[in-house]
């Protein structure tokens, strides 16, 4: 027989769990499906979608005397797309549904749909790292010169110039070597100005437009073994994101366990890149975790 205060410890094989709060692994849930060229490949047409571009013509001169025999032959090039379908599924037995916290449990159905949104953000990061040319490079810090220079390669592209809104994604750690850059004269020049561009970087972490570009952050861009990482300067028209079936879902009856449910729910989609090599450039820079 024990002799002292009863506590919490000594009783601890009767004080119940409960789970008072839940949540998701936080994680983004998607940059590149918002700012690229969204179309949907409708009912009943196939399974590619296409689109045809006709190649520019030449005009001539034309004087008096001039008895005009130049015809100019219409040409096309076909961009297709066939999206495919990804799929996320889960299996949940009767025993865990009417064993687990029920605040838990509402947290579940979230699960799958994300993980869909984090490989349609992935896959559309995969086409910034196939650009045709990468600007900056491994282990250089990225300023903001390579981002303007990108956005005047798109804009005065003398094959076939690009327009605006012109996008640029990057992980967070290269969006923080470009504010470092914008207040490295904070103490030497005036920022009472709060629409300028220093200030703004000074007080909000950027973002807006850095030369031309419109500025977002993705967090799914990965990091390689070297501290690198890829992101991108494109015109939204350089990257085609073609829907198939909206997201659908199906379910199945199974006997695990005494009995379950298997959840899975679809996607399709797939991207392409419009006038290849043009409009889309890399950006290849120093990505390591800041300290200061």
């Amino acid at each position: 027989m024990a002799t002292g205060y009863t506590t919490t410890s000594s009783v601890a094989d009767s004080l119940p769990s409960v789970i008072a709060s839940a949540r998701q692994v936080r994680e983004y849930e998607g940059v590149m499906p918002q700012v690229v060229d969204k179309v949907t490949l409708g009912k009943g047409v196939g399974l590619t979608w296409s689109e045809v571009a006709f190649a520019q013509l030449t005009a001539s001169s034309v004087t008096e005397l001039t008895e005009f025999d130049n015809p100019q032959q219409i040409s096309d090039t076909i961009f297709s797309i066939t999206p495919t379908v990804i799929g996320v599924e889960t299996v949940i037995t009767d025993r865990v549904a009417a064993r687990i916290d029920k605040g838990a449990y509402t947290k579940l159905g979230g699960l799958a749909q994300n993980a869909i949104q984090r490989k349609k953000d992935e896959d559309g990061l995969t086409v910034l790292d196939s650009a045709t040319t990468s600007l900056c490079g491994a282990g250089v810090t990225l300023t903001s010169g390579y981002i303007s220079a990108a956005v005047s390669r798109i804009l005065g592209n003398v094959t076939e110039p690009g327009k605006q809104p012109i996008r640029c994604v990057l992980h967070g750690y290269q969006i923080k070597d470009i504010v470092d850059e914008l207040i490295a004269g904070v103490g030497t020049y005036n920022v009472d100005n709060k629409d300028g561009i220093t200030a703004r970087a000074f007080s909000e972490m950027l973002v807006g437009k850095v030369g031309g570009a419109e500025i977002f952050e993705d967090g799914n861009i990965s990091i390689d073994t070297d501290a690198d990482a890829k992101g991108g300067v494109f015109a939204k028209d350089a990257i085609v994101l073609v829907q198939g079936r909206s997201p659908w879902t199906e379910t199945e009856r199974r006997q695990i366990g005494g009995g379950a449910n298997a959840v899975f729910l679809y996607d399709e989609y797939a991207y392409g890149e419009r006038s290849s090599g043009n409009w889309l450039f890399e950006l290849y820079s120093d990505a390591t975790a800041p300290t200061s």
